[in-house]
């Protein structure tokens, strides 16, 4: 246990956390989603719900603000302006952390290769379908 730090961020997630550079992308995927298969890094978070997940890590985690989009969220299958419960909780919480960005839905067509790209994959127990989020690394400035 550490100080300050939540204790949903095991040793493994804060040091892939830590290892990230500017740009690297980390999706934070629910229990349903094929991480295994999806991922180039897999870190499993077994018996925590995302946005618990979510909220301990943007806790440590810049955000970039080099680009105009770097939060993204899954989408209900095509339809881009649905927003399912677990949807708006995922807009709350970035909203609280990042207050001046905005979580941009992204269709499975194009979610799906980011998470397959993205530096590592965080696997939830989330039950709810479509709990998935992309962050974007950012920097912390002198």
């Amino acid at each position: 246990m550490l100080k300050g730090i939540n204790p949903i961020l095991s040793p493994e997630l804060l040091a892939t956390l830590r290892a990230m550079g500017h740009g690297d992308e980390i999706a934070l995927v629910d229990g349903n989603y094929p991480g295994q298969e999806h991922a180039r890094r897999l870190v499993r978070l077994d018996g925590h719900a995302l946005i618990p997940v979510l909220d301990a890590i943007l806790s440590v985690f810049p955000i970039d603000d080099f680009v105009p989009e770097a939060i993204f969220r899954a989408t209900v299958k095509q339809d881009r302006d649905a927003l399912d419960p677990v949807h708006s909780e995922i807009i709350a919480c970035c909203g609280r952390h990042e207050p001046d960005r905005r979580v941009v839905p992204l269709l499975g067509a194009d979610f799906y290769p980011r998470v397959r790209a993205a530096h590592t994959v965080v696997q939830t127990s989330e039950p709810r379908l479509y709990g998935n989020v992309i962050l974007r690394k950012g920097v912390i400035y002198p």
